[in-house]
């Protein structure tokens, strides 16, 4: 009987400690996976931020724009 214990016990220690490996490589991966996503959004703001400021600067030459041609038609 206890021969037969211990080697239930064997398999489930054995057990265990192949569910803690995988679980160990899946949280390397998910780790990996999160630091991707985080570079991946940190480029994507900055990408935002760029795409903003040259659409405020066309929004601000088509302004400019829009006003030379009002200042124009008012003087003719």
């Amino acid at each position: 009987m206890l021969d037969s214990t211990l080697v239930q016990l064997e398999n489930l220690v054995a057990e265990l400690l192949q569910q803690n490996q995988q679980l160990t490589r899946d949280n390397q991966q998910m780790r990996a996976d999160l630091n991707k996503a985080s570079e991946d959004n940190d480029a994507l703001q900055l990408q935002l931020l760029e795409q903003e400021e040259q659409q405020n600067s066309a929004v601000a030459r088509l302004q400019a724009l829009v006003q030379r041609v009002g200042e124009g038609r008012a003087e003719a």
